[in-house]
């Protein structure tokens, strides 16, 4: 089994320590953790954004500071460096789905000017709608199986390998991928139609 990562050469305790500190209300704190997990949450954007289309207007960088206004707004207790990552990786997926719904949106034109069914270019607005449906199958399996859909974010989303999620989740490898397998199941079924 791999040892556990860290932030740069950071302990995972001392991330933890910083988390802590920050759902205590320690400003200062969170001011101190940014730079330990920053090329983290970079690996992790860079991730989500490698299966998006190639004009994509959001860039690595802009998908991290987004995730990250949005992290700085939560009131959580954060348990471990762990948890704290799979949130970060849960908003990152929404800063995505929120950024392909208003991008059909604007794609959409007005009610006297709609063409029909027939003339639409189904490439063009497959990718948009690919993410915001594989936002809402990952919302239903969390409602089926939670641990499941965690094992999907850690492995898909956070890069984990399964091993490392086994790790993070305190389950047998054997258990993370029998639950891998099946999640990726019910996910493609339900992607299928």
């Amino acid at each position: 089994m791999n040892a556990p990562r860290t932030c740069y050469s950071t302990p995972m305790s001392d991330v933890t320590s910083l988390l802590r500190q920050w759902s205590d209300g320690d400003r200062g704190a969170l001011d101190r953790l940014l730079p330990l997990v920053y090329a983290e949450l970079r690996a992790q954007a860079a991730r989500q954004l490698s299966g998006e289309r190639r004009d994509h207007t959001l860039q690595v960088t802009a998908l991290v500071n987004e995730a990250f206004l949005r992290l700085n707004g939560q009131r959580a207790q954060w348990n471990d460096r762990r948890h704290f990552l799979l949130i970060a990786s849960t908003l990152m997926r929404r800063v995505l789905v929120d950024h392909a719904r208003r991008h059909a949106a604007a794609k959409r034109p007005p009610a006297e000017s709609r063409v029909s069914i027939d003339e639409l270019d189904p490439e063009a607005l497959r990718v948009d709608s690919d993410l915001v449906a594989v936002d809402v199958a990952l919302n239903e399996l969390s409602a089926v199986d939670a641990r499941q859909a965690q094992i999907v974010e850690l492995r898909y989303f956070v890069g984990l390998d399964i091993e490392e999620a086994a790790q993070a989740l305190e389950l047998s490898v054997s258990t993370v991928t029998r639950e891998w397998r099946m999640a990726r199941a019910w996910l493609r079924r339900r992607l299928a139609g």
